[in-house]
């Protein structure tokens, strides 16, 4: 079902973009330096408050991958899907004390130049061309498919065209460099949250309506009433079967595997994608301890906040869609197809509020790829350019590098886009294609950070196994559920490497170590308070939903 949007909805929609535009410029105005800075255009360094990091990291991560295909994993598996939230606001707590001090200290700007300054500058090389290819063809690609199915369905423009339209929209941000991008994502970050709220109260108030009530809270209880299965954070082996997207069913503890979602694997995936991902990181580089501490933690709390806009919807959509409503919106050739739930959703909002959830459904796609291109053209021109094409290179050329790689990155990642149309939930095909790449990352990250006798040579075997390590565990293993294969194959790839480093006689006497004081772990009175509010939700909410 595709939509429409009226005068009033276009209205909101362009005082959105008029104001994030405008705002953007004026920012880029106010702090551009008489001359071009890599530090500056790249890291913003020095400018960032604590709120603008966090809100850029908040507005980097939530795209139309949560919106859409979190919306749609809720409406097949129900809460579940908020570990990867509820989780990674733990995780962020861990990057905060223990990871972030370490890149301050030895003063790493991208993640390549760590693995060059602990390792050797091939290993270096090997995962920035790596990260430079899963970044452009996995991620820019995602993000702009997944964005432009879902505004294609809100307004009725063709799924090209809305694709054209966000690349442009992101090139106009990006090219200002991460400062604007940090402070236009606050603004990204409030409408994100003020459109969402928006959806995810008509969704609770039509579940009200149905059951004769109105109100959320009261479509929040009755939900809870009657979708009860879909309240359960901690699955079991055949306790939530949902449709795979091509007429049957899967067993959802093949993406959720109970308690490994809390102690296991998802801990290799999260620490991955917010401690060792230069998308992520490259937020926080730029500032000084406390205050980037301070952005995490604030990010923290945003995370505790994302289910309720991007997974309620969803589980709404699912009883309703139970209930017979929303039939021929939610299915496709006969097949259901969880990802048109929120769309759907969104369609029935009255006049200038769906404005308002495609403006935040636009913030949030343009502020993800925006941060995406500027890590691209980062990793690009400081790893790649400066070392081996232009060593000699000028700030000012680095920068006009910089700006033409986010234009090519983001032509690429619109031709290649279309690719994606055929997955029924493209959120999960992306956890999926993570699963394969992230334990490598983070035994690589991991041990170069906590054991000096780490050699170059192990953290390249390390490099080279993890994705056939994975694809082999996946062909022997077919049911193992992807998170357990994910936790398996990290385990291989630390025994590799340890293997490798105690045969090396380089690893006796590494003098590629980081420089890593325990004092730099410890943390302020503000944050450690913040951090154990934190900690005392969580427990909370898991005790509340297990």
């Amino acid at each position: 079902m595709s939509g429409t949007l009226d005068t009033k909805d276009i209205i909101v929609f362009l005082i959105y973009f008029i104001v994030v535009s405008g705002y953007g410029y004026w920012i880029y105005q106010r702090k551009k330096s008489a001359t071009a800075d890599t530090k500056d255009f790249f890291l913003a360094e020095g400018t960032l408050t604590w709120w603008a990091i966090g809100a850029s990291l908040i507005a980097s991560n939530i795209s139309a991958e949560q919106f859409i295909g979190m919306s749609g994993s809720g409406f097949a598996m129900g809460l579940a899907i908020a570990s990867y939230e509820w989780m990674a606001a733990a995780t962020l707590l861990v990057v905060a004390v223990f990871l972030l001090p370490i890149y301050l200290r030895n003063k790493i700007y991208t993640m390549p130049q760590f693995l060059a300054q602990r390792y050797s500058p091939l290993v270096a090389t090997t995962l920035a061309v790596f990260w430079l290819v899963v970044y452009v063809f996995v991620n820019l690609t995602s993000i702009l498919h997944l964005g432009a199915l879902a505004v294609s369905t809100i307004s009725g423009i063709s799924y090209e065209a809305c694709i054209f339209g966000l690349t442009i929209f992101a090139v106009f941000i990006t090219l200002g460099g991460m400062k604007v991008i940090g402070y236009t994502d606050v603004i990204q970050v409030l409408v994100l949250i003020l459109g969402g709220l928006a959806t995810t109260y008509l969704a609770l108030d039509l579940v009200a309506h149905h059951y004769g009530g109105s109100g959320a809270l009261n479509g929040l209880s009755l939900l809870r009433e009657h979708a009860s299965s879909h309240f359960h954070m901690i699955l079991q082996p055949g306790q939530m079967m949902m449709p795979d997207g091509s007429g049957g069913e899967k067993d959802a503890f093949q993406d959720l595997p109970g308690i490994a979602v809390l102690v296991g694997a998802m801990w290799i995936a999260n620490l991955s994608y917010w401690g060792m991902n230069q998308y992520i990181t490259q937020r926080a580089l730029g500032a000084d301890l406390n205050t980037a501490r301070a952005g995490l933690l604030f990010a923290a709390f945003l995370k505790l906040l994302m289910p309720i806009i991007v997974v309620l919807p969803g589980i709404a959509a699912y009883l309703l869609f139970q209930q017979g409503e929303f039939q021929e919106q939610i299915t496709e050739g006969g097949f259901v197809k969880p990802d048109k739930a929120y769309p759907v959703l969104i369609n029935l909002l009255p006049t200038g509020l769906k404005g308002l959830s495609f403006a935040a459904l636009t913030a949030a796609i343009v502020a993800s790829l925006a941060g995406k291109a500027n890590s691209i053209s980062t990793i690009f021109t400081l790893d790649l350019y400066k070392k081996y094409f232009n060593r000699d290179a000028s700030e000012a050329n680095q920068v006009m590098v910089g700006r033409v790689v986010i234009i090519i990155a983001l032509i690429i990642g619109a031709i290649v886009a279309p690719v994606l149309r055929n997955f029924a939930q493209a959120f999960q095909f992306i956890q999926n294609f993570t699963g394969l790449i992230s334990p490598g990352i983070t035994a690589i990250f991991l041990l170069g950070f906590f054991w000096k006798k780490t050699t170059a040579s192990a953290a390249m075997a390390g490099a080279i196994a993890t994705i056939p390590a994975g694809i082999a565990l996946e062909n022997l293993l077919p049911n193992l559920p992807f998170m357990h294969r994910m936790g398996w194959v990290f385990l291989i790839v630390v025994g590799l490497m340890i293997l490798i480093s105690l045969l090396d006689t380089k690893g006796r006497k590494n003098v590629r170590s980081i420089d890593v004081e325990v004092s730099d772990f410890k943390t302020a009175p503000a944050f450690t308070v913040g951090m154990v509010v934190i900690v005392i939700i969580l427990a909370v909410l898991y005790s509340m939903f297990w």
